[in-house]
């Protein structure tokens, strides 16, 4: 009989899977789909040979999340490839704002806002674990570092209002900079969106955005080889369909989306907590286009090619214009595209020649429109050829998303709008956001703080509050990671 039974393998089932199961506590996991990994997973969705990201596909917190980095991915086989160039963004006539892990360098190649860019960034870069620590906080206790924590403040206050072009003259550094911000799916001049700029924008130059060789899948194989050491099980092809099936266990961690959560929990949920999870708002989707190519992106701008990921979009407006349209509920005719290429650090995705290349274009919620076509010329008008290297493409849209992740409610694959009371109170308003009504349920997913990301921190934060109030375990989870031998009862 396992103590612990988590539902869903994603990066924070997993974490916190670890982490039970560091503790001296038998735990299984459960997941409904044929591979484990969630949002993290590999696949040949093209051609033979080519191997693509089904989800997440550049990492910017796999060496920065304090999980992580207590768990220690490259002790445990993951090589982490960084790109020089952490992300680009190109701009008509063959220009291009470039993201270098080097701050310097990055600001010499901004032009006249290069100072700019050195004073939004180079305190946080500094600081950064700072920075860390208070964004992937459970958003519950004071941060370590005050006065980094209020920098970031500030700058997200800046970011996040019309005051967002002040310390701006010129287009590539505030593009570089939406770029990045509209990772969150919502219309960049948001402080849920400026935060998640800031952060992602001060890990490209702490150590970068970095993608494991082979494909993302090799994150979810270590967890998973490190819960099996420990005793631990894991059983794919199995969807839970009630908690009634757990009965026995002592906590039930639960990597779910509050609408999987109302599925399985039948009528074991008081009705206003029931309530609060039907109100919960899923934001904008993803439309995903996975392409074998038969040579690298032709981008027309220098640096994008050494760049692990382009944001394709052009400027700061455009960008704000396709976002508003998706927030209405609409499809933008150039839309935002995200695009991935691993192949510039690891040559194992694809056949010698060949390319993989990762999109998504952003789409209403629940959208059924494949927008192949619209990602193709927005990657064209930057690209001029790419069209003629495309050997296969795998899409799937954003109303398909559920089907192999039941996490991405109508395609969010943020498992939740982020929007600003969203972000603070995910799924409801509670001061535990992990704990549900019914005893020894916690929820662990990217519903609940911080928010979406491969981290593994919604994973830990869960532990910790399983790990004190079902098995009256005090020690901190990350102390629990730095030790190999787990804690035997």
């Amino acid at each position: 009989m396992a103590d612990v039974v988590v539902v869903g393998s994603g990066p924070n089932g997993l974490a916190a899977a670890v982490i039970l199961a560091r503790a001296g506590l038998a735990v299984e996991v459960y997941e409904a789909e044929a591979t484990a990994g969630g949002g993290s997973r590999t696949a040949e969705l093209t051609v033979p040979g080519y191997r693509h990201d089904v989800c997440a596909g550049a990492h910017p917190m796999a060496l920065a999340s304090p999980f992580f980095r207590a768990f220690d991915l490259e002790a445990h086989g993951v090589e982490l490839l960084a790109p020089e160039v952490s992300y680009a963004h190109p701009l008509d006539g063959g220009m291009a704002g470039l993201a270098w892990r080097d701050l310097e360098q990055t600001v010499d190649g901004l032009g006249r806002d290069g100072a700019a860019w050195r004073s939004l960034f180079a305190p946080l870069v500094r600081h950064w674990s700072d920075v860390v620590d208070f964004a992937m906080s459970d958003l519950r206790r004071m941060p370590p570092g005050l006065g980094t924590a209020f920098r970031f403040g500030l700058r997200t206050l800046e970011q996040g209002t019309p005051l967002w072009d002040i310390r701006f003259r010129d287009q590539a550094a505030p593009a570089l900079l939406t770029g990045i911000a509209t990772h969150a799916i919502i219309p960049p001049r948001a402080i849920t969106a400026a935060g998640a700029g800031l952060l992602l924008g001060t890990l490209a130059h702490a150590g970068g955005w970095v993608v494991p060789r082979g494909g993302s899948q090799a994150i979810p194989d270590a967890l998973i080889a490190e819960l099996e050491r420990l005793g631990g099980r894991i059983y794919t092809g199995h969807r839970v369909d009630s908690l009634e099936e757990f009965s026995d266990a002592r906590a039930i961690m639960l990597d779910l989306a509050p609408a999987e959560l109302l599925r399985i929990s039948g009528n074991r949920l008081p009705a206003r907590y029931a309530e609060r999870l039907r109100r919960f708002r899923y934001g904008g989707a993803a439309c995903k286009i996975d392409f074998a190519l038969s040579g690298p992106v032709p981008w027309r701008a220098d640096g994008c090619e050494l760049a692990g990921t382009v944001h394709v979009i052009g400027t700061r407006a455009e960008a704000m214009a396709a976002e508003h349209a998706v927030a209405a509920g609409q499809h933008a005719e150039r839309p935002y595209v995200l695009s991935i290429q691993p192949g510039v650090v690891d040559s194992t995705r694809a056949p010698a020649g060949g390319h993989t290349f990762y999109t998504y274009a952003h789409v209403p919620n629940g959208s059924t429109r494949d927008v192949s076509d619209a990602v193709i010329a927005q990657v064209e008008r930057f690209a001029p050829g790419f069209r003629d290297l495309i050997v296969a493409q795998n899409v799937r849209t954003a109303a398909e998303m559920p089907a192999h992740n039941a996490n991405y409610v109508g395609g969010d694959i943020s498992a939740g709008a982020m929007t600003l009371r969203q972000f603070a109170f995910r799924p409801a308003v509670r001061w535990n956001p992990y704990t549900t009504p019914i005893p020894g349920v916690y929820l662990c997913s990217s519903a609940t703080p911080p928010g979406p990301g491969v981290h593994g921190m919604n994973g830990l934060h869960a532990a910790r509050h399983a790990l004190r109030g079902r098995f009256a375990i005090h020690t901190d989870p990350l102390d629990l990671l730095r030790t190999r031998t787990p804690q035997l009862r």
